[in-house]
């Protein structure tokens, strides 16, 4: 084994979520349909080598089961106040020994945790 490459990430709805991914910072990497009704979305940040899926298919991964997906940011405060200026609400600074930690949750409850060290 050599790395992570993908952490799959459930929803009910893959274009709103990915809208939602999109105005976070995600890139999309490929988008494309298979067995006929269903659609991988793949976002990633940039410059980083893991990427997400957005899933429907998994049934023991309900929709806003995520919690403690981590992003790693360089200021707390400025990722903050962009999140915020697009509409997007962020939880209050967390103080912790390994770092500052704010929570983001996406349309369907999955908890990001935006992390400084």
């Amino acid at each position: 084994m050599k790395s992570i490459e993908i952490i799959s990430i459930p929803v009910t709805d893959q274009a709103r979520s990915k809208e939602f991914y999109l105005q976070l910072g995600f890139n999309l990497l490929a988008e494309a349909t298979f067995e006929a009704d269903k659609k991988w979305i793949q976002l990633g940040l940039p410059d980083s080598n893991v990427s997400i899926t957005l899933v429907t298919w998994f049934d023991n991964m309900p929709p806003g089961c995520i919690n403690g997906l981590v992003i790693k940011t360089d200021n707390l405060t400025n990722e903050i106040a962009e999140l915020t200026a697009k509409g997007i609400p962020v939880g209050k600074i967390d103080q912790t020994p390994w770092g500052k930690f704010a929570a983001v949750i996406d349309p369907d409850g999955n908890r990001l945790s935006l992390h400084e060290s």
